[in-house]
């Protein structure tokens, strides 16, 4: 008789994902000049958020390793939430109106220059409180941009 063999994925983030009905994100292109600081893409759907970065839909496709700086819009928020970090994955979509998915890892919280201020951190952990309790409703899994 053949022996059975049972693979079991274990989880590698360390962070907990949560979708944000709404939320979308704006991004730029990191540059040492403020000049070239450009909106290279604006409201791009944000599939899920954690405390370390953060997957959106983009009708453009980004290089791994680019830098970004994004601003992250929530429905009911006056501000938008300001973060940096760096593409990790991009994988391509089949949606209607954006063809990437976009992995973007975010740089450590801290006060040296490009890290993240450490009140953003407070916020998205209030955030994932928030959004975390809250299932989706069945077929609302599936993003059709």
């Amino acid at each position: 008789m053949a022996e059975e063999k049972k693979i079991v994925f274990q989880e590698r983030r360390a962070c907990i994902r949560f979708k944000i009905p709404g939320a979308t994100l704006n991004y730029a292109l990191t540059s040492s000049l403020p000049l070239f600081k450009n909106k290279e893409e604006v409201f791009c759907p944000i599939y899920d958020l954690s405390r370390g970065g953060v997957r959106f839909f983009s009708k453009k496709e980004i290089p791994i390793d680019t830098h970004l700086e994004l601003e992250i819009q929530i429905p009911g928020e006056s501000v938008p939430l300001k973060m940096k970090g760096r593409v990790r994955w991009v994988a391509p979509y089949e949606g209607k109106n954006y063809h990437f998915q976009i992995g973007v890892q975010f740089f450590p919280y801290g006060e040296e220059k490009d890290q993240n201020y450490p009140g953003n951190l407070v916020k998205i952990i209030a955030l994932e409180q928030k959004y975390l309790e809250k299932p989706s409703p069945e077929g609302e899994d599936e993003f059709v941009i």
